[in-house]
């Protein structure tokens, strides 16, 4: 609605008189406006985050702003009840005659374009002001002005409230929900023995069981907190809740809820967990056994040999997997979790390093098999050749056989006589072969 012309030097109405015509049109646009102002007042009186913000024990922003806004409201009603008063009294005006005169004319044209509205006392000392200065005593609008004044205070009490309104209508049932599956998550966490002080998150869940009491608690306070405006958004409440402590509180839930997933299935699968552990360690304390035993016929059968040392079982992994058994027995799942993964590794790891051990310990066995081979290849070779019975040969071949089936056999003396009985061999066999002999003969 536009604003007023100023009144003339003379004291009269402002501007050109209004004829008849234009008076109507005048008072007709105003009763439009008077009912679109009056309908949003209601709404804004009915609305449900007024009614809640009435009602509430605010703290902080929230409580500062709203009371600025109760203010606004109540200065808004003032407004209302001037222009509506004025609006009568010019309608009233009108009435009186058909055909108003010069002297009625002008007088309306005054109550309608002029500064014909005074408001003073108690709502003007109390109420903000839009510019932020004093407030007046008294204050004169035009019936325009005064619309316009009613819009921008109904904008920003009604951006107020549906800030707060959706805040309240989009914060505490997520938190409750996300509380409601803490309480079940809780419930199945004490199950598996996942307790405040027995496991992290035991503690964890604790936590976040008190902030979101405290984000509840704050959020219901002071709604305004957890608003973010939209940038250059003109809507009412333009923006949206700021959810960020919830979305991290519920982050931090899932986390725990993963926790206790492995942890009931460390209680579904514990038993056969054990019986594998229990066959992992049996096998590598047996291959220890047999890499002992090994090394014992070793230092018996080779001579001039260093035969590495053979430890003895893990006592300690055998005291954890006895520890194991006496957690499932007990049922504290918590504890077994942690205890299985790790046993799981190391029992692989000990059954690694009796494999390494017995293979080294029976590597010289290993040598003393590999030169017996070859040294019995070399022997078919010379009889494919008919020369089986060359005494030269003989004699070499028994020299080496002797120290390779004797004990202890020294390694290194028995494959030097395998090499002198090759070169033998070599020699006597190069001029029946086509080309060069292979040093360590064929396989």
């Amino acid at each position: 609605m536009g604003a007023g012309s100023s009144p003339s030097s003379t004291g009269g109405p402002p501007g050109p008189v209004m004829d008849r015509d234009e008076v109507d049109r005048a008072l007709a646009r105003l009763d439009a406006e008077h009912e679109a102002v009056e309908t949003s007042l209601l709404a804004l009186q009915d609305h449900a985050g007024r009614r809640l913000l009435e009602g509430a024990a605010l703290t902080g922003v929230t409580q500062e702003r709203w009371a600025a806004t109760e203010q606004s409201i109540t200065l808004l009603w003032a407004y209302f009840d001037a222009y509506t008063a004025a609006l009568d009294a010019a309608r009233e005006l009108r009435e009186r005659r058909r055909w108003p005169g010069r002297e009625e004319l002008a007088e309306l044209t005054e109550r309608l374009r002029g500064e014909s509205v005074t408001l003073s006392g108690a709502a003007l000392h109390s109420a903000p002001t839009l510019t932020g200065g004093p407030a007046k005593l008294t204050e004169r609008f035009t019936l325009g002005e005064l619309v316009n004044r009613m819009n921008e205070l109904y904008a920003r009490s009604l951006d107020l409230v549906v800030a707060a309104d959706t805040v309240w209508s989009a914060l505490p049932a997520r938190i409750d929900l996300l509380a409601a599956e803490l309480h079940r998550t809780r419930q199945l966490a004490h199950s598996v023995g996942v307790r405040p002080g027995e496991h992290p998150s035991g503690d964890d869940l604790e936590s976040i069981t008190a902030e979101l009491a405290e984000l509840r608690a704050q959020v219901i306070a002071d709604p305004l907190a957890f608003w973010v405006p939209a940038p250059g958004s003109s809507a009412p409440g333009g923006g949206r809740p700021d959810t960020g402590r919830y979305d991290r509180a519920a982050r931090a839930l899932e986390d725990v809820r993963r926790e206790i997933d492995a942890v009931l299935t460390v209680r579904q699968d514990a038993e056969q967990r054990l019986i594998r552990l229990r066959d992992v360690l049996s096998r590598a304390d047996r291959t220890l056994a047999e890499a002992r035993s090994a090394r014992g016929e070793v230092l018996a059968k080779i001579a001039a040999s260093e035969v590495p040392a053979v430890s003895g079982p893990s006592i300690a992994l055998q005291e954890q997997l006895a520890t194991a058994a006496e957690y499932r027995r007990h049922s504290q799942w918590h504890r077994l979790s942690p205890l299985l993964e790790s046993l799981e590794q190391e029992a692989e790891n000990e059954l690694l390093r009796a494999r390494e051990s017995l293979t080294a310990v029976t590597a010289p066995l290993a040598v003393r098999a590999e030169l017996r081979g070859r040294l019995d290849a070399y022997k078919a070779k010379v009889a494919r050749h008919g020369m089986a019975e060359d005494p030269f040969l003989i004699e070499r071949y028994d020299a080496a056989r002797r120290m390779l089936w004797s004990a202890p056999c020294d390694l290194r003396v028995a494959e030097e006589a395998v090499l002198r009985y090759q070169r033998a061999a070599a020699d006597v066999l190069v001029p029946r072969d086509s080309g060069p002999v292979d040093q360590r003969g064929d396989s």
